[in-house]
């Protein structure tokens, strides 16, 4: 279980995938402490830079993250968490997936319906 904290100053990037279809759905920073609750929590929990704390994902939401597997890349500086989400989305935006805009010529395109009314969820923090 060790992951390099040092190589990449405290923070390792956490990908996020639906065990399930595959789906990148979240990109977020884990740091030593965050990565040892996930493991032993079995729930996805990531460091917020902006808050300067962890935050165990679905805290606000409802709309945990299940870990189903976790790997990491060959340099150990890196995660990828694939999971059972629960709710109908992860994206404070009210999508299914963090990655719900596609490049469209010069633009970036919404390309998905939005699966929830972030404004009830999170109320003003969306």
């Amino acid at each position: 279980m060790n992951i390099d904290f040092d190589k990449t100053e405290g923070l390792v990037p956490a990908i996020v995938q639906d065990a399930e279809t595959g789906r990148v759905l979240m990109l977020a920073m884990m740091n030593q402490e965050a990565w040892s609750k996930t493991v032993e929590t079995g729930l996805a929990t990531f460091f917020s830079r902006s808050r300067g704390k962890l935050w165990v994902k679905g805290e606000s939401s409802g709309h945990v993250l299940k870990v189903v597997e976790a790997r990491t890349d060959c340099d150990h500086d890196a995660v990828l968490l694939r999971v059972n989400p629960i709710g109908p989305g992860v994206c404070h935006e009210g999508f299914e997936s963090c990655f719900f805009r596609v490049l469209d010529g010069d633009d970036w395109a919404v390309r998905e319906e939005r699966r929830f009314d972030p404004s009830a969820v999170y109320g003003g923090l969306a």
